[in-house]
């Protein structure tokens, strides 16, 4: 970790060396949460842009210099990172602002942007000589740790509500993870992982407790600043659960100004389901995140239903220093949302990736963002993580299939009865 100066708690400051080898602030328990802190100045004295636009690796660890990891580190096999951003005119011009774009984490190799901490957190376990890496999960950062594993043989255990989409406990099984299906919620799930991760020494990947899973997922924001040449978007729209992802995405942006590649960061807005706003009541009321206490999650957004969100001062910093809102959407808001940003830019997402774009709909009719700002949406996941909600959503925007006999005359009053609807 050539780079890395410590680690700093994000509620009392106090900084540990580089190498300590807990996860959390020893005062203040699972709540002190570690933020890596670099040197950048070190950093700037022997990386530039033009070494970036020169590497031909164009994985998430292009951005090793300012990741917590040796510049010779040994990295998965898997092609983390390098996800397309997409200008999406047609969505533009449907909300009368300047430029959308939609990042496409569901291009990942387990299709969530999931797989960009998980990456991370297995080489931090072999850093560590972990036999065993252990994370709970609603489903996607479980799948991603999962697929990274199987990738390099690493052992895993994943713990998962019950609940969970089918087709996210199905990668599990598939790429041979002991899988736990808890009968709970994800916080149920998450407090059993912690114990069991204690009890047995697992290497604990889980977000909002692993310092590390931030500067995995921060490389999504490097590589939006880098896709548009630095020069920085408005907005950037992000579905909030437990809060790690958005916090990444502010990270990036602190390094990219700490570094002078930026002049400041775009404004943030995290996105929640009615059902898991957490941070939205807290955003809107003032509370204290670190006392108002767990809420009682159900959204149709599995990936982003917390009860708890455990990276929460990472998730709220990202949105009041950067001066973007948390804002609210119904899940109906959520499933209207998916087939739109699907026929408006091409990428399919799961619910908990439309929801960014729910929230930018809502915003533009709110005044958040007007007609001159150019925004970013990210997309975490892909639409085939939840066929069942994807089909409900197509179905609620009147969108069916022709059933037709096998013979063109059929085939022509179909598409007449069709015209006619």
């Amino acid at each position: 970790m050539k780079n890395v100066t410590g680690l700093t708690c994000v509620i009392c400051d106090k900084t540990y060396p580089a190498d300590f080898a807990g996860y959390v602030c020893t005062d203040h328990g699972n709540e002190g949460i570690l933020d890596v802190s670099y040197d950048y100045d070190a950093i700037a004295a022997e990386w530039t842009k033009e070494d970036l636009a020169a590497n031909r690796d164009r994985t998430m660890w292009r951005y090793k210099p300012v990741m917590p990891v040796a510049p010779d580190a040994e990295v998965p096999q898997l092609t983390v990172g390098g996800t397309p951003m997409y200008d999406a005119a047609p969505l533009a011009n449907d909300l009368g602002i300047a430029k959308v774009w939609v990042k496409d984490e569901g291009r990942q190799p387990t299709a969530s942007l999931k797989d960009r901490a998980s990456a991370m957190a297995v080489v931090k376990a072999r850093e560590v000589g972990a036999e065993v890496v252990t994370t709970a999960s609603t489903g996607n950062a479980a799948a991603a740790l999962s697929g990274i594993s199987a990738s390099i043989g690493q052992k895993n255990v994943i713990f998962v509500p019950k609940s969970a989409p089918e087709a996210k406990i199905a990668q599990l099984l598939a790429y041979g993870s002991t899988v736990a299906l808890v009968n709970g919620n994800y916080g149920d799930a998450f407090e059993l992982c912690m114990l069991a991760a204690a009890e047995y020494g697992w290497y604990n990947r889980n977000t909002g407790y692993n310092p590390f899973m931030t500067e995995g997922k921060k490389t999504a924001g490097w590589e939006i600043l880098e896709d548009l040449d630095w020069n920085i978007p408005d907005a950037i729209f992000v579905s909030v659960g437990d809060g790690s992802i958005i916090g990444g995405v502010h990270k990036a942006m602190k390094d990219a100004v700490a570094l002078g590649w930026i002049e400041k960061s775009p404004r943030i807005y995290g996105i929640q389901a009615a059902g898991s706003d957490y941070m939205v009541q807290a955003f809107e009321s003032g509370e204290d995140i670190l006392t108002k206490a767990p809420i009682a999650a159900d959204t149709v957004a599995d990936s982003i239903s917390a009860d708890l969100p455990r990276d929460r001062i990472k998730a709220m910093r990202a949105v009041t220093e950067t001066g973007g809102a948390y804002v609210r959407v119904s899940d109906d808001e959520i499933l209207t949302a998916l087939p739109l940003m699907a026929r408006g830019s091409g990428v399919f997402a799961e619910p908990a990736g439309a929801t960014a774009y729910a929230g930018l709909i809502k915003a533009v009719a709110e005044g958040l963002v007007t007609s001159s700002d150019e925004v970013v949406v990210l997309s975490t996941g892909s639409g085939l993580k939840d066929v069942a909600s994807a089909m409900k959503a197509v179905t609620a925007a009147g969108t069916t299939p022709m059933v037709v006999d096998p013979n063109l005359e059929a085939l022509k009053q179909a598409l007449v009865k069709g015209t006619k609807q």
